[in-house]
């Protein structure tokens, strides 16, 4: 099978050691490091928060006297310990559910499946035109230009473009189409009747972390009116699937 080229720049990609079109690969990254590292960093933070609470009741002035006062008030070695172990608890907590968001991907020469959130979507390779990296973001184009998914990935970039290559799967650096993007705003013409509705209220779900969901299953909706949305801070911008 002819090696998939950079649809950017041309550039061949030369497939990883052990990977070919004729078996599954399948990239994640581990749950073991994610939530290590996130238990570290809450020790870390817990260990240096006595330290904070003794230098705030220093200055003249501080917020949060009362508690700083109360958690100084408990005697070492009780204070660190407890605060260490109350950090890597909440580290780990917020591993566990980082393990929970991570993108895990298994990709044949006939089908690509994205599992995220206890979740699978899989795609054949002939609904696939172009895989591409946006910002965090994993994005698969269809041939049309409609969006079939864009999850955020932590997975190594090189890696995975040289693993998709060695299946045959064109790849590009960037979204072909980001230059179409319009940043929205309320009442913009040129959009599908009921998008700017859906807009409107995906932009108040994501402020609210609560409501991650409703955002993702409105982005759902505006890709049936075909609308593709992507995100930049607060801000959305979108584009409309030619035909």
């Amino acid at each position: 099978m002819e090696d998939a080229r950079n649809v950017r720049t041309g550039k061949k990609r030369v497939p990883p050691a052990g990977t070919g079109t004729g078996g599954d690969t399948e990239l994640s990254e581990s749950p073991w490091v994610i939530t290590l590292f996130c238990v570290a960093c809450g020790a870390g933070i817990g260990a240096v928060l006595p330290l904070l609470a003794r230098l705030l009741l220093k200055l003249p002035w501080a917020p949060l006297e009362g508690p700083a006062e109360l958690l100084t008030s408990i005697p070492e070695p009780a204070l660190t310990l407890g605060t260490v172990a109350v950090g890597a608890l909440g580290g780990l907590l917020l591993g566990l559910a980082a393990v929970h968001e991570s993108l895990s991907v298994r990709i044949s020469g006939t089908h690509l499946a994205l599992t995220i959130r206890d979740s699978t979507r899989e795609f054949t390779r002939e609904e696939i035109a172009v895989l591409c990296r946006d910002g965090k973001q994993l994005v698969v184009l269809a041939p049309d230009g409609m969006e079939l998914a864009r999850e955020h990935c932590g997975l190594s970039w090189p890696r995975l473009a040289d693993t998709l290559a060695g299946h045959g799967y064109r790849w590009a650096e960037e979204d072909p189409y980001r230059a179409e993007f319009r940043r929205w705003v309320p009442g913009t013409p040129g959009l599908p009747e009921g998008a700017d509705a859906l807009l409107r209220a995906r932009a108040q779900a994501r402020k609210s972390d609560d409501d991650a969901e409703d955002a993702r299953e409105l982005r759902r909706e505006l890709l049936r009116l075909g609308v593709v949305v992507r995100d930049e801070e607060k801000r959305q911008y979108w584009r409309i699937v030619s035909g």
